[in-house]
């Protein structure tokens, strides 16, 4: 899959971050009685407008490392910024206002079986009870436009395809008009060419919204193809952090060697494809 490396914003760099994990800690119960640690004392900082992507193994503490960032699980330990703000610290009503800044989508979609695609986007701005029946219809079509499924509002999820449900999912994540969005390997329970297809509607969203980007995935094709910054988590722990178009010179751990392996081979095969037309 010939992939294109998108340039990281100029600006994000002068910034304060926009997303400051500091020194978080999660533990699950264990079946035995005792404790997993799901991630331990980890901090990390992500900047507006970037596309950042969290690789690593099975069971490294990922998704959940995503789920602290809008509050899903709530760290035993901790801080979580966003925009500068605690979130650990906010009321319920503060707290459930402040996620309409931070949207996300999950691997299995998790949309609304009984409503149409138009219903299922509609959805959180309903919720929330700030719009207009006027201001809904708008947002919705324009959020759907957005992802190619301007003809699908009336379709439900049983009548779309894998990768046109996610993008209902993205659509319903994008309608409050949020600075972050969470996916939660959107991609894995896609095939090849529609997530090739899936990645060109994030990149697009990333580059006309302005929207900043975390996303966790196993796929490094994806972290090459949509990620400004990557972090490499292993153990519940961030083993390093790099700029995606830098890991031949920075990276240092098993996954980032294997990206930076992949990106060679992706970057030949688009000199093969230019020399040979």
């Amino acid at each position: 899959m010939t992939v294109t490396l998108v340039d990281p914003p100029a600006a994000a760099a002068q910034l304060p971050p926009l997303i400051r994990l500091d020194g978080v800690r999660k533990s699950f119960a264990a079946p035995d009685g005792g404790r997993f640690d799901a991630l331990q004392s980890l901090s990390l900082d992500i900047g507006a407008g970037e596309a950042f992507g969290l690789i690593g193994k099975s069971g490294a503490g990922k998704s959940t490392l995503l789920r602290l960032i809008n509050l899903l699980e709530r760290p035993d330990a901790g801080r979580v910024l966003v925009g500068g703000r605690d979130l650990t610290l906010l009321p319920r009503r503060e707290l459930r206002a402040t996620r309409q800044d931070i949207g996300m989508i999950f691997q299995q979609f998790n949309l609304l079986q009984n409503a149409s695609a138009f219903d299922n986007v509609a959805f959180p701005l309903r919720l929330h009870g700030r719009h207009t029946r006027a201001e809904i219809e708008q947002r919705v079509r324009e959020c759907l436009a957005l992802v190619g499924l301007a003809d699908r509002a009336d379709h439900y999820p049983a009548q779309l395809s894998g990768g046109q449900k996610q993008r209902v999912a993205i659509a319903r994540a994008l309608a409050p008009r949020p600075r972050v969005l969470l996916c939660d390997e959107p991609t894995s329970a896609l095939d090849a060419e529609t997530t090739r297809e899936l990645l060109a509607t994030l990149r697009g969203i990333h580059r006309e919204l302005g929207v900043t980007l975390v996303i966790v995935t196993h796929e490094l094709a994806v972290v090459q193809a949509l990620c400004t910054q990557a972090a490499v988590i292993e153990q519940g722990r961030l083993i390093e952090q790099f700029p995606v178009a830098e890991v031949g010179s920075r990276g240092r751990s098993e996954l980032a060697r294997e990206l930076a392996r992949e990106q060679q081979l992706r970057v030949n095969e688009t000199a093969r494809e230019l020399a040979y037309g």
